[in-house]
């Protein structure tokens, strides 16, 4: 009788231990969603991350930045972590988003609202038309026809000034803008706008995640013959999750596009791409907060590091280390070398391993324990009575 009574409070305990931890990843992401939520209200300095305190627009415009960027990089991540597809094109859906918005806002003379539901559909033709094409082949050949497609986006910018705006690019026309959403002394408004289309995209990216298209994708990814046995059809979910990764992307490209009151064209070239996929590999592929994490650092080192290549301290160098660490392209290069070196599963991938690491070393330190218990339970004397 005893055993069992002590044993429903232990089987209650582990229950409840386990729920916990089944629950602490949605419970530590809501914490922070807030605790980001919070931040333009707070006066918190961190110097050499943050321009000003929190409060401030200088530090809010470059968190802002850096959510729109790691928007981009968590649906650049849909696309080589959950299906294996390397893109050289994902910047073009970024632009789609960005020039539509403003087209519409330019040229069509529509509120806002209304603008971002165009640029929405404009997105989604882009993406579907140039994915039912560049599906049509795999590896190698995939990447080239989307780097084909990036180019050929950015020639039209280019060349159509009168609509684009040409190498001069695209200013936001902010009468169709709520006056809540323009200008400095609205940027706090700018970063919660920021914040909820990264919380968007990023459960899109975990429905994403956890929906039969993002299984079949993945099993694609590992053995597409496989999947074809089975009468399944790849194609059509690798084509779908191309559509919604650049839904995704232009949803962070019209933040973009507000955030800066305007675009220009690198953003639909290749370059961002590239720079995209540098995010991601830097964050872990495969990993939505990696992907989130390396968006959010690759931005403020670029811009910490472009303040400091103009700084007085650089200028004192000598001419061998000043010249090189003038340029924030050869420091981010140079630390992306050491990271792919020495950590190639990115920041994610290196944390993961090492609590995978740390959860084998403690199972089997508990085994060894209880095989200790059960042999000195069994080496007990026994008491004879007579």
């Amino acid at each position: 009788m005893t055993a069992t009574d002590n044993s429903a409070p232990a089987s209650a305990g582990r229950g409840w231990s386990s729920e916990l931890r089944r629950r602490a990843p949605l419970l530590a992401g809501v914490g922070f969603v807030v605790l980001l939520a919070c931040l333009p209200l707070l006066n918190i300095s961190i110097p050499g991350i943050l321009p000003t305190p929190t409060y401030q627009p200088g530090a809010m415009a470059l968190m802002s930045l850096a959510m729109v960027f790691a928007a981009l990089a968590l649906s650049y991540n849909m696309l080589l972590g959950t299906s294996g597809m390397l893109s050289f094109g994902h910047a073009l859906y970024f632009g789609a988003g960005a020039y539509g918005l403003g087209i519409a806002l330019e040229h069509l003379g529509v509120p806002l609202w209304p603008g971002v539901l165009i640029a929405l559909l404009g997105g989604l033709v882009i993406a579907l038309i140039t994915g039912s094409v560049a599906m049509r082949v795999n590896g190698i050949p995939f990447a080239m026809v989307t780097l084909a497609f990036a180019q050929a986006g950015s020639v039209l910018v280019r060349r159509n000034a009168s609509v684009t705006g040409g190498e001069e690019g695209l200013s936001l026309n902010t009468e169709g803008v709520p006056d809540a959403l323009v200008g400095v002394i609205n940027t706090r408004n700018l970063y919660w706008a920021c914040l909820v289309m990264v919380v968007v995209v990023y459960l899109v990216a975990l429905w994403v995640d956890r929906s039969r298209l993002g299984h079949l994708a993945s099993a694609t990814r590992e053995n597409e013959l496989r999947v074809r046995v089975l009468g399944l059809k790849p194609n059509r979910a690798r084509l779908t999750l191309f559509v919604i990764a650049g839904l995704c992307a232009g949803l962070a490209g019209m933040a973009y596009m507000l955030l800066q009151s305007g675009t220009v064209p690198r953003a639909v070239s290749a370059d961002l791409t590239i720079t995209v996929l540098v995010m991601v590999v830097l964050g872990g592929v495969g990993y939505r907060w990696g992907a989130v994490l390396g968006g959010v650092v690759y931005t403020i080192l670029d811009q910490r590091l472009t303040v400091l290549a103009g700084s007085d301290a650089i200028d004192a160098l000598p001419s061998v280390l000043r010249i090189p660490l003038s340029e924030p392209l050869f420091i981010l290069g140079t630390l992306f070398i050491l990271m792919v070196l020495f950590a190639p599963g990115g920041i994610a991938g290196t944390v993961h391993a090492w609590i995978d690491r740390r959860r084998h070393r403690n199972a089997r330190d508990e085994g060894l324990r209880e095989l200790d218990a059960d042999a000195s339970a069994n080496d007990e004397p026994v008491e004879v009575r007579a």
